[in-house]
């Protein structure tokens, strides 16, 4: 997966996953991920850096493939990762929970901390902004949410909140198809809400495992209701017996039916959260005990629309739902608002469309040649046989191009196909084909010679030759702007 566009000079890196039992160093954050620096016509070189942050700011990760690091400097790097870990233990925060709850007046939360405080930590905390003691009641708490601030860094774990909108038509549509175990992963308003229902008593008790990367949930939850988790690279701080906890949810000895509910940052890469999803799903079928069951986890991936080739390139089964997700802390990410101000997040599932009603009085009807529920403004296409919106907009056919497109995209004769009015003429997707053999028929991924030029020069190696990294040519001129690039591009093609 490219991670970023070229530049004018052929630039690129992609993401490796890595295959075998070769284990990748780690970070504060857990194993690395395996990334490669492409350029054509060139081998790239690989390194390794954070999985769960871009921002080298936030993490400073950084390990060529083919470095050798020393002992001493694993010994020093284990010990920046402990340094940054979280003060006190799942087990820990557990304790000190009872102790707090069991507290009869003076209750104090630590704003700038973000920790619930024990009467021995009050004259530490002195300086800090607390929480007043009325605000911390026992329905408080049950909200955590609602008191944690919420991460805002958009390079890393930005976390935005479901609105209660969204999060009650979730569970009452998980609830109505049967679900009862709801696996909650980087959905902590969703866990919050099954367990306030299930203390009203109103209806069917459900059960959920929040699987998070933000350790700070840690302080309100039990071992069994929160795993600190990060879903980039399936890693489980608690170790084993985190991953057991995980285990023993996915079971359904006892008949009920398990679903994976997942909302990962906007700004994450889809092919390790793919991968990791995979790895659950492959874990729950291995508990599977009845004959016949259905081969794959049902799971709803919630995600931008147009994220969608990347999601069914690694999930094939699923579909892209109409119903638009909002969010309380996003700005910009709200039900209600029309055209491009819609929000674009999405629900993905294997689940059968048709079985997920989307509300009417919200403006969804049912298309029956579709056989789902579709927004109204997403008028079904005869020619294409589909109801093709994917922003909420009204899409409009191309007889040219046999396919509908945006209503702001015009056809153009240049080109051959429709873009933006004011699009760079004869800049058309797939100009530069792939940067390994020049093809325009395929991009870089999906070359068949990118993995034999890399054995090759791996038993070039293994025979004693040399195959050193060609050395970036410096400049004191700064790095040309977007639109820049795009006019050079424009120049040679002329």
């Amino acid at each position: 997966m490219q991670l970023k566009g070229s530049d004018e000079d052929g630039f690129g890196i992609e993401i490796v996953l890595q295959q075998g039992d070769r284990k990748a160093p780690s970070c504060v954050h857990g194993p690395t991920l395996l990334f490669e620096k492409v350029c054509k016509g060139e081998q790239g070189r690989r390194f390794y850096a954070c999985s769960a942050c871009r921002d080298r700011k936030e993490c400073p990760f950084f390990q060529w493939e083919d470095d050798k690091v020393s002992e001493a400097r694993l010994l020093a790097r284990e010990e920046e990762n402990r340094s940054k870990m979280p003060p006190f233990t799942h087990q820990e925060y557990c304790s000190r929970f009872r102790k707090f709850l069991a507290l009869p007046l003076g209750r104090k939360f630590c704003q700038d901390c973000q920790l619930l405080l024990l009467p021995g930590e009050w004259e530490i905390h002195a300086s800090h902004k607390m929480s007043q003691a009325d605000d911390i009641t026992e329905a408080r708490l049950s909200r955590p949410s609602l008191m944690l601030k919420p991460l805002e860094n958009k390079k890393s774990n930005a976390q935005y909140l479901f609105a209660d909108r969204s999060c009650h038509f979730l569970l009452d549509t998980l609830a109505k198809l049967g679900y009862r175990k709801v696996l909650c992963v980087g959905t902590p308003r969703l866990h919050e809400l099954i367990k306030l229902r299930n203390q009203e008593g109103k209806s069917d008790p459900m059960k959920s495992l929040l699987l998070d990367i933000d350790f700070r949930y840690a302080q309100f939850y039990g071992k069994d209701e929160f795993c600190h988790y990060n879903m980039f690279n399936h890693h489980f701080f608690g170790g084993e017996a985190a991953s057991g906890v995980l285990h023993a949810f996915l079971s359904e000895e006892d008949g009920e039916k398990v679903i994976m509910v997942s909302d990962p940052p906007f700004g994450g890469l889809v092919k390790p959260l793919a991968h990791s999803f995979s790895q659950i799903s492959e874990t729950w079928r291995k508990l599977q005990t009845s004959e016949g069951s259905v081969v794959e986890m049902p799971i709803v991936w919630i995600f931008p629309y147009f994220f969608e080739p990347r999601i069914l390139e690694c999930f094939p089964s699923f579909t892209m739902l109409d119903y638009q997700v909002d969010y309380d802390n996003h700005p910009l990410y709200k039900h209600g608002k029309t055209g491009r101000k819609q929000s674009p997040v999405r629900l993905f599932t294997n689940l059968t469309p048709r079985d997920i009603v989307l509300p009417k009085e919200e403006g969804y009807r049912f298309c029956k040649v579709c056989e789902r529920y579709v927004w109204s403004g997403n008028k079904h296409c005869t020619k294409c046989n589909l109801c093709p919106s994917k922003d909420g907009r009204v899409w409009k056919h191309c007889s040219e191009c046999q396919k509908c497109v945006k209503p702001s995209w015009r056809h153009c004769q240049s080109c051959a196909r429709c873009a933006l009015p004011d699009h760079p003429c004869g800049n058309s997707p797939g100009l530069e084909g792939c940067f390994n053999c020049g093809s325009l028929k395929h991009k870089r991924r999906a070359c068949p010679l990118k993995d034999k030029q890399r054995t090759d020069n791996n038993r070039s190696k293994a025979k004693g030759g040399r195959n050193l990294p060609k050395q970036p040519i410096k400049s004191n001129s700064k790095r040309k702007s977007g639109a820049q690039r795009r006019a050079n591009k424009l120049k040679k093609t002329e």
